[in-house]
């Protein structure tokens, strides 16, 4: 799995992937947070990173499919698939080592928006006046709102040989697991159970999360949305005869 992980990073690494994700994100919430009005905190009135939690999983979707899209439909249109299969690792470590670099390029972009943390904190009056349970509640939330996106890219990129389909798959599921949900629930249809429809989707668990309460229940959605999709993947991958 390492060496699969360490392939697909130097992969992104040495090609503009990575560094364009990157500085397309911090510009998007930079923007987002100290240009747009309506959005910036100057217009909030209110000394927090609202903005960036409530923009961010909007950016993830189109930047994380974007990402994701060439993972394994790269592979089977230059025919390396091949290659990669005949090496001594097995499906699943084929999977999670792309999963990884995938995450840990995610990873890498939350980290300079701390630099966002640390300004909206000397301007609030006083200085530190700001909510540090909820902002680290919402960091950890997002994290794993990304890597549930993650999840499925790499399953879209595992479906189809042609990287626009990826994009598209991705983006389409991403934004139904984490909107449409919400929207059902909205119509109050089923009326008590409009919760239990909610639950379903990834928004009402890291709004949960983002309150700074890590609750067992947000983290087992987390880990089986993840874990379903890695499953879907190595289903599709193994079914396949390359």
């Amino acid at each position: 799995m390492f060496s699969i992980l360490k392939k697909e990073i130097r992969s992104f690494l040495s090609s503009l992937i990575a560094y364009v994700v990157m500085i397309v994100f911090l510009i998007a919430i930079g923007l987002f947070m100290w240009v747009l009005p309506d959005y910036n905190v100057f217009d909030m009135g209110y000394s927090d990173l609202n903005t960036l939690f409530s923009m961010a999983p909007w950016v993830f979707i189109f930047l994380i499919s974007a990402i994701t899209m060439r993972s394994f439909s790269e592979e089977k249109k230059n025919g390396t698939i091949e290659i990669i299969t005949t090496k001594p690792v097995t499906d699943l470590q084929i999977i999670l080592g792309k999963y990884f670099a995938g995450v840990l390029l995610v990873l890498f972009s939350l980290i300079p928006t701390l630099l966002y943390f640390y300004t909206v904190y000397h301007l609030g009056s006083p200085a530190g006046n700001i909510d540090i349970g909820a902002t680290w509640g919402s960091y950890i939330g997002l994290f794993f709102l990304a890597s549930c996106f993650v999840s499925v890219g790499i399953f879209s990129s595992a479906i189809t040989d042609n990287q626009i389909v990826s994009f598209i798959v991705s983006m389409f599921l991403c934004y139904c697991f984490y909107n449409v949900f919400d929207l059902l629930a909205n119509f109050n249809l089923l009326g008590s159970y409009d919760s239990v429809v909610a639950s379903l989707g990834i928004n009402a668990h890291y709004q949960s999360i983002s309150r700074g309460v890590i609750d067992s229940r947000d983290l087992i959605y987390f880990l089986s949305f993840i874990t379903a999709f890695i499953w879907g993947t190595k289903t599709v991958f193994s079914s396949r005869k390359w």
